[in-house]
């Protein structure tokens, strides 16, 4: 896989997750599941550069 195609699913993983996060209650197991990895994404997107202002709809 090159490096954008790595690039492509890591952005398509952190939207499509921020869809599951929206609908789920903040309280719940599973968004504190969801947020950890929301968190490890951002962190790759933003070290590669990746402006996020226009992709994070959770902004946490």
């Amino acid at each position: 896989m090159t490096e954008k195609e790595m690039m492509q699913r890591n952005i398509e993983e952190f939207e499509r997750l921020q869809d599951y996060m929206v609908s789920c209650d903040r309280d719940s197991e599973a968004y504190n599941k969801m947020k950890r990895r929301y968190t490890a994404l951002k962190v790759i997107l933003t070290a590669s550069g990746i402006n996020l202002t226009e992709l994070d709809i959770i902004k946490e």
